[in-house]
This record gives C-alpha cells, sequence and structure tokens, in this order.
C-alpha cells in the first residue's frame, strides 16, 4: 500500500486488527505484534532471510494469521541522525513488500534498540547462545513498544473503531 507516518497508522487499525514491529536484519528478520488492545509489544519467532520472494512470502502470511493492520519498521539511523547502507536497505524492502500488500508501513528510528533489547535479555539471566536466537524478535519487540507508547503520549485514539 504505502509508507505512512506514525501518526496516521491508528486508522488503519479498527475492528480488532493488531500492530506489528520489525527489526531487518541481515540474516533474519525480527517480528513482534501488539494485542489487540494496542498495549504491549509481543515477540514473536524471526524469520530466517532467504531471498526477498521468500521472506516477503513469509512475513505476508505471518502478519495476515496476526490480524495486522499496519506494520512499523525500524529504521537504523546512524547516531548523528544520518542514513547509512542499512536505512538504505530496510527503506528498499519496504518499498517492494508495499507493493506485495494494502497494509500501511511506517518507519520508526531503532538507534539503540538492538542494545537495550540485549540488555534486558541479559537481566533475564538468558545465555549468550539463547540471546542469538530471540536478540532480534526482542528488538523488534522494543521498537513496537516504543511505537505504541508514542501512540498513547500523543492522545491518539487506537482502540477499535
Amino acid at each position: 500500500m504505502s509508507i505512512s507516518t506514525i501518526e496516521e497508522l491508528p486508522a488503519h487499525l479498527a475492528g480488532g486488527k493488531t500492530l506489528a514491529g520489525l527489526d531487518l536484519g541481515d540474516k533474519t528478520i525480527g517480528v513482534a505484534v501488539s494485542d489487540r488492545g494496542l498495549s504491549f509489544a509481543h515477540p514473536r519467532p524471526v524469520i530466517v532471510r532467504k531471498k526477498f520472494s521468500a521472506d516477503a512470502a513469509a512475513l505476508l502470511d505471518l502478519l495476515r494469521r496476526e490480524n495486522a493492520g499496519a506494520v512499523a519498521i525500524g529504521l537504523p539511523v546512524n547516531m548523528d541522525g544520518s542514513e547509512g547502507p542499512r536505512a538504505q536497505a530496510s527503506r528498499a524492502f519496504v518499498r517492494n513488500i508495499a507493493r506485495m500488500t494494502d497494509l500501511p508501513f511506517a518507519f520508526w528510528d531503532e538507534r539503540l534498540s538492538t542494545v537495550a533489547a540485549e540488555r534486558t535479555l541479559i537481566e533475564m539471566d538468558m545465555s549468550r547462545a539463547k540471546r542469538k536466537t530471540k536478540i532480534d524478535s526482542a528488538a523488534a519487540a522494543f521498537i513496537l513498544q516504543g511505537v505504541l507508547d508514542r501512540l498513547h503520549a500523543l492522545g491518539e485514539e487506537i482502540t477499535p473503531r
């Protein structure tokens, strides 16, 4: 469909739709999905990347099963605010997958999301090996929770209409 702003997302979340969050990596796609009340982010298993068509099919199937009404994508912005190759790759992924679905996509500055997610997993006393399998979905949940919190802070009506 289109690329939207975070503030435009509530219009797509009526009727019990959820909001999905993604952390796009080179090897995996971290996925999280909100509850139907749009308050909490819940990590889902990562999608192991193969090639774009397979990645897109797996992702779109998951979004359909989770009743997603919109998707927030972590945008890996550099600490100085500039966009490097990873941000450009994320934008290209969204441009390509947006042609395949009616779902709106919105970018969210994901600076330090993986660091914060890893810190949380360490505090949970999770082993390094287990953290490696969970980090991308934990980062996606961190990104999505940031979006949900932002929508609530803005006073947006994000309950089902």
